[in-house]
């Protein structure tokens, strides 16, 4: 496994994350013993970055992660986020981000955190949390309760104004940098995440979870190279991690994962290149949603001179 320097915390990353948010239940159920062989098999195989969230499973997702660290949690990266709990549930007070780093280091059985964000910045009034999240993240940085802090979120605009008003050490953007959305290649690469290669499932043959947000237009360009690579021959989960892990601007790129299967497919993936005439014409395929992502957050947050096709769409989702 490629290990990667992430910006400059000095943190050296596996290329290949593992999103824990499977752990809480957010794609459906999971058997806890095969998720833990899948954390062992992980840590085994050179995957130590791991991220999760008090809001995955509603802190199942960081409760059982701890459980399943217990002995290993010097051999891995391990990152979680504060600021929203629940579907509608944000709170970007200092007040609340100073209680969040608590619980969350209980639920996770440990005494530190590698990295901690502020969870889904375009949901927050811009002002309070450079004002007051982030001086209250820095005191718990000084405090040696998170060795390094950073932002996630959907909206690039946010994590660009947020970051230049407030510096953070890493950043991790969603669904912004795989087959159908390259946006994120824009940022500055320095400490920067991916997630969402799969862009929450549509790029899998099972398909998007029921609440997924993606407009018509995303779906149906994402079920043509679902059907493409099927009529090939080929894993469309494969092209798709295959091409977020190229990039060597992004330190590292989280896929979900709860199963040993899982582990193997996407160390098989990360481990080989695609096929290049395949993913020629994948990309050709994609074109047609460059350029275009689901509204979430605060109108006043939404990226400029992005392409929506749903005026209203403003929705309240379950992933990052």
């Amino acid at each position: 496994m490629e290990i990667r320097t992430l910006g400059n915390t000095g943190l050296r990353v596996s290329r290949l994350g593992f999103g824990a948010a499977p752990l809480g239940n957010e794609y459906g159920g999971m058997d806890d013993a095969e998720a833990q062989r899948a954390v062992d098999l992980a840590i085994d195989s050179g995957i130590n970055f791991f991220d999760v969230a008090p809001y995955y499973g509603r802190t199942l997702a960081e409760t059982r992660l701890g459980a399943m660290l217990k002995g290993r949690r010097q051999e891995v990266v391990l990152a979680t986020k504060c600021a929203r709990y629940d579907v509608a549930g944000f709170d970007f007070s200092a007040k609340r981000v100073t209680r969040s780093i608590d619980e969350s280091l209980q639920r996770l059985q440990t005494d530190y955190l590698d990295i901690f964000h502020i969870h889904d910045v375009e949901f927050g009034d811009k002002r309070q949390i450079v004002d007051e999240a982030m001086p209250a993240m820095r005191r718990i940085q000084a405090s040696g309760k998170a060795r390094f802090i950073g932002i996630t979120g959907l909206s690039l605009r946010m994590l660009r104004e947020v970051s230049a008003e407030a510096p953070v050490d890493c950043m991790l953007s969603y669904c912004r940098y795989n087959l159908l959305n390259t946006d994120a290649a824009a940022l500055d690469p320095g400490g920067l995440i991916n997630a969402s290669p799969l862009h929450m499932g549509l790029l899998t043959v099972a398909g998007p979870p029921a609440w997924h947000p993606a407009t018509p237009l995303i779906r149906d360009t994402a079920r043509r190279i679902v059907d493409y690579c099927q009529g090939r021959g080929v894993s469309v989960t494969d092209i798709a991690l295959q091409f977020a892990l190229a990039n060597p601007a992004i330190a590292s790129t989280f896929a979900g994962i709860s199963t040993t299967d899982e582990v193997r497919q996407n160390l098989r993936a990360a481990g080989s290149a695609p096929d290049s005439e395949i993913l020629k014409e994948v990309e050709l395929l994609a074109q047609p949603a460059r350029g275009h992502i689901w509204r979430a957050g605060r109108p006043e947050n939404y990226d400029p001179n992005m392409e929506y096709e749903c005026q209203n769409l403003i929705r309240l989702l379950p992933m990052n």
